[in-house]
């Protein structure tokens, strides 16, 4: 049994919109919560919110029969809270079964304090949330925030951008890469041949020992820095007697694991597990083949052959000039800003650069939001067709054209119109930087449907903290306003 939230107050539990919060709270956890209360105290949100997640739940899933699990309400809170804070599940869970406000907006009360969440339940539960309906609560969620700002009636001026979302990986090289294949191979293959009571990996522990000691012995190694032309060709030499001998050894234990696959074949119920070692055993060869090509036979590896991590393949090498960040291993986002704050669109950048995605990207905002007007850029999203393109679907678009100006370009730019919207632009840097904040900084999540459901969680729980963060302004001027009329009181009447 599945439902979207549960309707029956318990003894003791606290309705959502009588929960209290301190306004002089500096913490992101009572401006989340007070944004999800925002949503869920009105009622056509609430209802145009819960229509959504309900697409999440299985088809396969019967709703009416089985036992109670999450409500799908407290899994966006948790899912939400997870990105806000930028945590992992370990302090989620540690909130959701100790923060007592937090429990009050998942329905539980002081009565209730039996009923605790178990980590794999979070984890499972949240990724019942697909990136689709997470953009569609987002955008519900940035029509309230419109409502909150009144703005719900002018145009929207946007700000466009993009940075770069960092995989959760370390930075490869040839060797290191191998070692990970060859490491995963040989434990996955020595587990499975300890399911089935077969012999041939019992020293899986040693061997994996084996190749890490000579990985590391190899990446300690340095190339000669001396003047002496003989010296350096003799380090040279050593350095490729070294792969050699590593590429050997990790050949070795490859062609070992070959041997046992078609007894595992034979034996095993499910080829997942086989599946796997297959898939190790093609990262090794690969590498094994670059290895030969870059050191043994001095031939230059092209880039669209190199695989930048085995566990997360749709890692890309992201170079966007920074000082002090030579190259960055991710996949680059990009984000368009109105001028409340709040994340109108995003899109994952596989594969794209900023020049490629600037007319699209606007063309999606246009069709979600009919008001927005105006958008500025940086120079790296200029190109001829782009300007040509956004001063058709734009009444203005602020996009510094790359290089040399002719005059009508120079008049363009330095009209007062688009020094206004060009100085406003910079703003959307400390968007970019609060989403790095609260979560878009590494993505712990594994896979490109993993990373695409943790942008779009971010976006939706940086615009409710948006709401939030108004709310517990407008509550804090009313506090002080309040405290202020008790002080003139006190005064008055002595």
């Amino acid at each position: 049994m599945r439902v979207i939230e549960t309707k029956q107050l318990q003894l003791g539990q606290v309705n959502i919109a009588d929960i209290q919060f301190d306004p002089y709270s500096r913490d992101d956890i009572p401006q989340l919560l007070q944004g999800l209360r925002y949503i869920h105290s009105h009622k056509t949100l609430r209802n145009q919110v819960f229509e959504l997640l309900q697409q999440c739940i299985p088809v396969d899933v019967d709703v009416n029969n089985g036992r109670p699990g999450m409500d799908l309400w407290s899994v966006f809170i948790l899912a939400s809270l997870r990105l806000n804070l930028n945590c992992d599940y370990d302090r989620v869970l540690e909130l959701a079964n100790n923060h007592n406000n937090l429990r009050q907006m998942l329905g539980h009360c002081g009565f209730s304090q039996h009923e605790q969440y178990k980590l794999q339940t979070i984890k499972d539960n949240i990724k019942l949330l697909t990136p689709d309906i997470l953009d569609q609560i987002s955008r519900l969620v940035v029509g309230a925030g419109h409502q909150l700002f009144q703005i719900e009636n002018k145009s929207l001026v946007g700000r466009c951008d993009s940075f770069v979302f960092e995989t959760n990986v370390h930075f490869p090289t040839d060797i290191n890469l191998l070692f990970d294949a060859v490491r995963c191979a040989i434990r996955d293959t020595a587990k499975c041949c300890e399911k089935l009571g077969l012999t041939d990996w019992r020293q899986s522990k040693y061997n994996i020992k084996k190749i890490k000691r000579a990985y590391l012995h190899l990446q300690r190694t340095k190339h000669s820095t001396s003047k002496n032309e003989e010296k350096k060709q003799k380090k040279i030499q050593e350095i490729k007697d070294m792969h050699e001998r590593y590429v050997e050894l990790c050949h070795g234990f490859i062609v070992k694991i070959e041997d046992v696959i078609p007894k595992l074949d034979k034996l095993l119920l499910y080829r997942d597990q086989l599946t796997l070692i297959e898939h190790w055993v093609k990262h090794a060869k690969r590498q094994i083949a670059q290895i030969n090509q870059r050191v043994i036979d001095e031939i230059k590896v092209p880039h669209d052959e190199k695989v930048l991590s085995i566990f997360e393949p749709h890692t890309e090498w992201v170079s966007k000039g920074k000082a002090g960040v030579p190259v960055e291993l991710g996949i680059k986002v990009c984000i368009v800003e109105d001028q409340a704050g709040f994340i109108l669109k995003h899109q994952v950048m596989q594969k794209l650069n900023d020049v490629d995605i600037a007319v699209d990207i606007v063309k999606e905002t246009k069709a979600l939001y009919s008001r927005f007007s105006c958008c500025s850029f940086d120079k790296g999203f200029h190109s001829p067709d782009n300007q040509r393109k956004l001063a058709e679907e734009l009444e203005h678009c602020t996009m510094p054209k790359k290089g040399k100006r002719n005059k009508a370009e120079n008049e363009r730019e330095n009209s007062a119109e688009f020094k206004h919207y060009k100085r406003k632009h910079s703003a959307v840097e400390s968007a970019i930087n609060a989403l790095e904040i609260h979560g878009l900084d590494r993505c712990p999540d594994k896979g490109l449907e993993g990373f695409e459901r943790y942008v779009s969680l971010a976006i939706v729980a940086r615009n409710v903290q948006k709401i939030g963060a108004e709310l517990q302004r407008m509550a804090l001027v009313k506090e002080q306003r309040k405290n202020q009329r008790k002080r003139m009181q006190r005064q008055q009447a002595a």
